[in-house]
């Protein structure tokens, strides 16, 4: 981290204010380059963390923009080093432009993520904190983003670090009884080992458990829209996102392929899956695109199951009725409440929990469908910041769940004292890569590989 970076930190789109983002040893020396203040002062004479408005120049001299230009001293900066940023209009070619001229004064281009490594490897935030930034760029719900923030926070890596902390104190009691075994381990002091590995193995079970809600807040409910032929499953999609995506028409078979949207239903993202009627078909195009839809009824989480209420069930509706109650969460919404109903409701309230009339023509019903849906996925009593949202969080946290309970196991029943810390090393040594503690270098660029340039 010898060299000074530079990035645009902003989408490269029209717009009010654009950001440049500069970190690095040279930082200053980059700026007394590109930056002339109106008020005569070079920038080292600039008060720090404050706003100087000035010109930004390019490699000859010639004005770029009128700018507002921050200088942020390492080491209490977000890199950790010393890093600033330059707020031009927002125009790309400007931007662009300001960008050539921070490289022509010595700075390089930035590399995905590369602000935020650094803010990492400077010791500014841990794994967890640093993975929490791209949640929170990438968040499409209000709870997302609490739930990021909290992470950024720091509340699940104060749950992280405690846990480790009391396990760092067992493995230091151990390496004590292994480097002399004249020393020996007081039934008080077993006792208390146990209770503390309980407690770990408790809280580890609680954050594995976590996993699966913050992956539908993060990524979204997988929710596929079923039906036979012509039941309005594509006018009930178009019902929730509230504009036209699908087309709709009285010829039964219209859609052939599954048609994927994401919609927010109060606290809850969905992602919406319309698909092919599911029938009895000799057309090809048609019998892979009922394929395709029961490929993702196995893939949801919800289903939809759209029924005709203009007309009586059918063997056509059971067989998508059976399709339907393969995915764990059902909602028959029971469409065309605008005409005169022929399907016995009643009857389908007995054989299922949660059964809406709507009419996705006219939208009456939506209302109480998508509240239907939100009940479904209510809020977790978790704090914010206190969910498990990626693969990497939970394979970590599963191997050092078991990992405590086999060194607790081994400690119960009396085992050697090089078994029982052979195991809670194991615990130590994932917990430190879930907060970074000990990561390996090519898995760290891994992560931050996934970041946006100027993050």
């Amino acid at each position: 981290m010898s060299d000074t970076i530079a990035a645009i930190a902003t989408p490269q789109l029209p717009s009010a204010i654009g950001i440049l983002r500069l970190s690095g040893p040279d930082t200053l020396a980059v700026l007394e380059r590109v930056f002339r203040a109106k008020n005569g002062r070079p920038m080292g004479a600039q008060p720090r963390r404050a706003m100087v408005y000035g010109d930004l120049l390019d490699g000859q001299g010639r004005l770029i923009d009128n700018v507002l230009c921050v200088l942020f001293p390492g080491p209490g900066s977000y890199t950790g080093e010393d890093c600033a940023e330059i707020h031009c209009h927002g125009s790309p070619v400007v931007l662009n432009e300001g960008l050539s001229a921070l490289f022509a004064a010595g700075a390089r281009q930035a590399k995905g993520g590369e602000f935020t490594q650094r803010a990492f490897l400077n010791g500014r935030m841990d794994l967890i904190q640093a993975e929490a930034v791209v949640d929170l760029i990438d968040a499409e719900t209000a709870e997302a983003a609490r739930n990021a923030v909290g992470q950024l926070s720091g509340s699940l890596s104060r749950t992280v670090d405690a846990i480790y902390g009391d396990l760092m104190a067992i493995v230091s009691r151990f390496y004590a009884v292994v480097d002399y075994p004249d020393e020996d381990i007081e039934e008080d002091t077993r006792e208390q080992m146990l209770d503390t590995m309980r407690r770990a193995v408790n809280r580890l079970t609680e954050l594995r458990a976590t996993f699966s809600r913050g992956q539908l807040l993060k990524t979204g409910v997988p929710a596929v829209i079923l039906g036979k032929p012509n039941a309005g499953k594509s006018s009930l999609l178009n019902a929730l996102l509230g504009y036209d995506r699908a087309i709709v028409t009285d010829v039964a078979g219209t859609t052939r392929d599954t048609v994927e949207e994401k919609v927010r239903v109060g606290q809850v993202l969905l992602r919406l899956i319309d698909t092919a009627g599911i029938h009895e078909t000799d057309d090809a195009v048609e019998r892979q695109g009922v394929e395709r839809s029961r490929a993702a009824a196995e893939r949801s989480s919800l289903a939809l199951l759209v029924l005709d209420g203009s007309a009586p069930l059918t063997d056509e509706d059971e067989a998508v009725i059976a399709v339907a109650k393969s995915v764990p969460n059902l909602l028959v919404v029971v469409n065309k409440s605008d005409l005169p109903r022929r399907i016995d409701v009643g009857r389908l309230a007995d054989r299922f929990d949660n059964v809406v009339s709507v009419s996705a023509l006219t939208g009456e019903g939506i209302d109480t469908l998508t509240d239907a849906i939100a009940a479904l996925y209510p809020a977790g009593a978790e704090a914010p910041g206190e969910l498990l949202t990626n693969a990497r969080q939970a394979d970590a946290v599963s191997r050092a769940l078991t990992a405590v309970e086999s060194a607790r196991s081994a400690l119960r029943i009396g085992m050697t004292p090089d078994v029982v810390l052979t195991d809670a090393e194991a615990a130590l040594a994932a917990l430190g890569e879930l907060n970074g503690k000990s990561v390996r270098e090519d898995l760290v660029d891994t992560i931050f590989s996934r970041f946006c340039v100027g993050k």
